[in-house]
């Protein structure tokens, strides 16, 4: 196993388990915080998170997979995720802090669209693979 691809499951791993531990949160925690609309917010940051972690944790095991389209698309996970499950995450506590947080609302779809270019990458390079002979 390459240091990168250790790296990548590690990565992948540690979010995987944040992702579950914000779920259990989500279901135990805040059912009495925060009102329905927001629990449902809070589940689709979780779910996002919970995907994408998974994803990561693959390309890590993923011996076909280049190294560097392997780079690029988990910093676009990452960096996705943390955009857009954490301002979904973050905007849950908006009446639980009494804190206006709306100017996070543009930050949710720059991750949803890092999170598609993350896939969209990663189709692309895998589909000119064998044309150009040039993985990665």
């Amino acid at each position: 196993m390459t240091k990168q691809d250790k790296n990548t499951l590690v990565i992948g791993a540690f979010l995987m388990a944040l992702s579950i531990g914000f779920g259990a949160f989500g279901a135990h925690g805040l059912k009495n915080l925060v009102s329905a609309a927001s629990l449902e917010t809070f589940e689709i940051g979780v779910r996002y998170q919970m995907v994408h972690s998974l994803a990561i944790v693959i390309m890590g095991l993923a011996r076909v997979i280049p190294p560097s389209v392997k780079k690029w698309t988990v910093r676009c996970f990452v960096v996705g995720m943390l955009f857009f499950s954490g301002s979904l995450y973050l905007l849950t506590f908006q009446t639980v802090w009494n804190a206006d947080l709306s100017a996070l609302g543009p930050v949710t779809p720059v991750g949803g669209l890092l999170l598609i270019t993350g896939w969209a990458y990663l189709g692309i390079r895998l589909l000119t693979m064998n044309r150009d002979n040039s993985p990665g």
